[in-house]
């Protein structure tokens, strides 16, 4: 057994490495060695008193001010309170009862100590109760200050019951273990990047004696980092192209060409562009793996449309997958609609080379689905669209070619691999999302799946104003944003608003998906404030006080994600032929939702929603001729982060910009957690939109390794690593990517 994987508690002992493992998730030396600092103190350069956060863990160094014990409770209790200062702050400790002797004799006035513990207020002011604390000088003699003085303090990611500078400790003790660290990257790409040796990285990573050291094992760790998270991505791609499939090359004459004659406008050159990179990709003999990124409104579903009908040209079958049934339902509705007679093959009046468009969703008839389970195993439908109902095991294909599936991220990985065991080879695969994913994390989260991206509009698309609604600070704001919805009714457009929650949450069972949720969840909502005091507006309370308020006289539906499909279609149905003047709805909106005639959208609570779903929300407004309008509603205040998130998405357009402000905004793992399990999320060193650089020459140089040597045969360091981050959880479900 190396030396990394030894149990921390063989060498810290029981206790330690109980919490160690219980709360900070470390098991094994390596585990503890690559828990690194999250920043490092300098002598005098402190957590500032005067910047403190409250209720959190805080690591200070400061100087002892004054010391005093008191009495209460008639003499019977005591309390030791020490004031600290730094210069910038001053910040009160309090001990109480017995433990106050040994903090009264260290606590003198005058003495430097490092303190932890949680910042609470009492009185107005700032206090740490009890803290655990570290004397800087006086006990070890000279050298323990010279230590202290030559050293920057590592500061690590610590926890109530396991402070910074106790983790520090167990960091020395194994520490020496570092040297027998094996090292993952290649002689020759180390050498010619100039990284440090491993053990050497680790060494100054935690124990640095200049900020050049610890630059140098940053940048060396996360080259580790990305490099083996590529070679995994590498070596999937390359066995991707290892499988056989189908080769599905265009077919003149066919129907991809009557559609194409019959479309009427013309593709924009973006459109042209995607879709010779599908169309190549559909002729070979291996499996296409392609993620489609588009801007909301870009033409992704026509692009896929154009795909699944050259397949059909070949004789094979094309399924398209949708996250909820409402978008199934609205895909199956545009695609008839798009494709008019052709849609309508074998039955009267349907253009001869014309195929069925069937749908396939979970709450159909019994009698509908016979016949679409039918119609898929004689091929006589070419093209299904339809919810996870497609996974399950009684549905039969006659020969699938082609697998679209719609918002990857909803969509986990075990799925689209049970679909791809319905064709007699693996089908070609295209993914497509409408969340922009800047480049780099493309690469980090879909790094096997080759990348085209739609980013022109198409031609008539109107621009959309948006524009942040103080409802709090401004009431009256609220009211004129109400007249604008009229106004834009008045003018014959329509409208939507878009709520958090359903609002019968108390007495009905939650919807299956957790749709409701995903809202409150995306935004964080926890800026403070009295927003997150009350529950989130919810779809029918606010359809309720708008009709007896602002929109009286107005039609007014409600649409969420608990009403009986037919209900929710019918709905839809009405607002899309415009009988419908406002429609509030839940996020079931969000994606594919088509009524060029809905100008407006008034989104409530909207610090509650993250940065890409209120882009994906706006997306569904100036649709058509006229321009859109988006109002952003929150009590949140101006000083807040939610605010600024808000006026982030009020600011620009741009799906990939915005992705950028979100990703900063959060923590990395929240976004790759979001995309994928396992693996994706062990980025500990690597920050995924600033280290653009390291990411994109790291798969330069897996793709080259993984070539020379698909086996890893010349590599053995390289593989246990490969090992180690897809342990046999993760190798199984990368895959299935």
């Amino acid at each position: 057994m190396s030396a990394l994987d030894e149990p921390l508690k063989k060498i810290l002992g029981g206790t330690t490495a109980k919490v160690m493992a219980e709360q900070l998730g470390l098991n094994t030396v390596g585990d503890l060695l690559h828990h690194y600092p999250r920043r490092y103190a300098e002598r005098g350069e402190l957590t500032r008193l005067s910047d403190l956060p409250l209720d959190e863990h805080v690591t200070v160094v400061a100087r002892v001010a004054d010391a005093r014990v008191l009495k209460f409770n008639h003499g019977r209790g005591q309390r030791l309170e020490v004031t600290l200062t730094d210069g910038s702050g001053r910040l009160q400790l309090v001990f109480f009862g017995k433990g106050i002797h040994k903090p009264h004799k260290d606590l003198l006035p005058g003495r430097r100590a490092m303190f932890a513990g949680k910042v609470s207020v009492f009185n107005r002011k700032l206090q740490l109760a009890h803290p655990e604390y570290a004397l800087l000088e006086g006990e070890g003699g000279e050298e323990a200050v010279d230590a202290f003085a030559g050293r920057l303090m590592p500061i690590y990611p610590a926890c109530q019951q396991m402070a910074s500078w106790k983790i520090s400790k167990a960091v020395d003790a194994v520490l020496p273990s570092a040297r027998e660290a094996l090292d993952p990257l290649p002689e020759a790409l180390r050498a010619g990047r100039a990284l440090l040796p491993l053990p050497e990285a680790l060494e100054k990573v935690h124990r640095p004696r200049t900020k050049a050291d610890v630059e140098d094992a940053r940048s060396r760790l996360k080259w580790d980092e990305a490099f083996v998270l590529q070679v995994a991505l590498a070596r999937r791609r390359m066995a991707e192209t290892q499988l056989p499939a189908t080769p599905r090359p265009l077919t003149p004459g066919g129907l991809l060409d009557a559609f194409d004659a019959k479309l009427p406008f013309t593709l924009t050159e973006g459109q042209r562009k995607v879709s010779r990179e599908i169309f190549d990709d559909l002729a070979t003999d291996h499996p296409m793996h392609r993620l489609l990124q588009g801007e909301v409104g870009s033409g992704k579903t026509l692009v896929a449309l154009r795909a699944m009908l050259a397949v059909v040209d070949t004789g094979g079958q094309a399924a398209m997958l949708a996250p909820t049934e409402v978008l199934a339902q609205q895909h199956h509705r545009s695609i008839t609609e798009m494709m008019g007679e052709l849609a309508e093959g074998g039955m009267l009046g349907g253009a001869e080379q014309g195929t069925k468009v069937v749908l396939l969703t979970g709450s159909m008839g019994a009698a509908a689905r016979r016949q679409a389970l039918l119609d898929l195993v004689t091929g006589e439908a070419g093209i299904v669209i339809g919810t996870h109902a497609l996974i399950e095991d009684k549905v039969r294909f006659h020969d699938l070619g082609l697998v679209v599936v719609d918002e990857q991220h909803r969509f986990g990985v075990e799925q689209r691999d049970a679909l791809r065991g319905k064709g007699k080879q693996p089908p070609h695969l295209l993914v497509m999302t409408a969340t922009p994913i800047p480049r780099t994390v493309a690469m980090t989260v879909f790094g096997d799946l080759e990348t085209s991206v739609l980013d022109q509009l198409p031609a008539g698309r109107s621009p959309i104003a948006s524009h942040v609604v103080p409802a709090k600070d401004k009431p009256h704001f609220l009211a004129r944003a109400w007249e604008r919805v009229r106004e834009e009714v008045e003018a014959g457009h329509q409208a939507y608003v878009v709520c958090p929650r359903i609002g019968d949450e108390e007495d009905a069972p939650k919807a299956k998906g957790g749709k409701q949720k995903s809202a409150q969840e995306a935004g964080d909502g926890g800026d403070g404030g009295d927003a997150d005091k009350r529950p989130p507006l919810a779809v029918l309370e606010v359809a309720d006080q708008l009709l007896k308020g602002p929109l009286a006289g107005l039609r007014v539906e409600v649409l969420h994600g608990r009403m009986h499909p037919d209900d929710k279609d019918a709905v839809m149905r009405r607002f899309a032929a415009g009988e419908v003047d406002a429609l509030v709805a839940t996020t079931v909106i969000e994606v594919g939702v088509n009524v060029p005639n809905a100008t407006a959208m008034v989104i409530m609570d909207a610090d509650r929603f993250g940065v890409s779903q209120l882009h994906q929300l706006r997306g569904r407004v100036g649709r058509g001729a006229a321009p859109g309008l988006c109002l952003l509603v929150s009590e949140m205040p101006e000083a807040s982060p939610a605010r600024a998130r808000l006026a982030a998405v009020a600011g620009t357009l741009d799906g990939f910009e915005l992705s950028r402000i979100d990703l900063e905004q959060r923590r990395e793992g929240d976004v790759l957690g979001q995309a994928q399990s396992g693996a994706r999320t062990s980025l500990r060193m690597l920050a995924v939109i600033e280290d653009e650089q390291v990411i994109e020459a790291a798969r330069e140089e897996a793709t080259s390794v993984v070539a020379a040597d698909p086996e890893l045969a010349g590599y053995p360091e390289l593989r246990i690593a490969l090992q180690a981050l897809l342990d046999a959880e993760r190798e199984q479900y990368l895959d299935k990517g």
